[in-house]
């Protein structure tokens, strides 16, 4: 069994393009057991609860809306580039993501986690939907097997919240500057959204090391 630790934020789109790359990666060993855990990384820590709307958060983050252009144009070439068609153009406000990383959390007890970050991954960026929304939240995960109406009273409570927030916190402190970041078997760490050929490579050297021993 491979265990792999992923920091994410279901808002970067570099997240997406990395896990489909290691999606694929994996598509090609069907024999390797894989044990993923999700862990919190909020790109806007200090983003209002209720979000901001997207140009304005561009402009903030960019300095002005050329530059967001030129940013943004190279996330959809390499997205494209892997078969992802990303509907930028949907997404109309830019959520805090504590409420989305709570219910990743939750869905961990399920052993749901995996199809929660993709079920979040494909809202934002695929629907362009708010997933700071908690009605949307409960959607989501009514959509991945969970109980829609204990999610919507978790979200309406401060339940974890805490937890997740000194989680996030934690990351940063032990150096953790972006994301994503795996880490590999507790100790080899993985910064970035990197290619399909290298986690090929990562998985074939595991394989040989025994690590994952059939």
């Amino acid at each position: 069994m491979i265990k792999l630790d992923i920091l994410s934020d279901p808002i970067c789109p570099w997240c997406l393009i990395g896990k489909t790359n290691l999606d694929n990666a994996l598509a090609q060993f069907p024999d390797v057991k894989i044990q993923i855990e999700w862990h919190p990384f909020q790109l806007n820590p200090d983003m209002p609860l209720k979000g901001m709307d997207r140009r304005e958060y561009l402009t903030t983050k960019f300095g002005n809306k050329e530059n967001a252009y030129r940013v943004y144009s190279r996330i959809s070439k390499k997205a494209t580039e892997i078969g992802l068609n990303l509907e930028l153009q949907k997404i109309e406000r830019t959520p805090n993501t504590l409420n989305a990383h709570r219910l990743i959390y939750w869905s961990g007890f399920e052993g749901l986690q995996t199809e929660t970050v993709s079920a979040l991954f494909s809202a934002y960026f695929i629907q362009g939907r708010d997933i700071g929304n908690s009605s949307i939240l409960s959607s989501i995960a009514e959509k991945v097997g969970l109980n829609k109406a204990l999610i919507t009273r978790l979200l309406k409570s401060n339940s974890d919240r805490d937890s997740v927030s000194k989680r996030d916190q934690n990351s940063r402190e032990k150096g953790v500057t972006g994301v994503p970041t795996f880490i590999v078997e507790n100790s080899h760490v993985v910064p970035g959204a990197q290619s399909q050929a290298l986690w090929v490579k990562v998985i074939t050297e595991l394989k040989e090391l025994n690590v994952n021993p059939k």
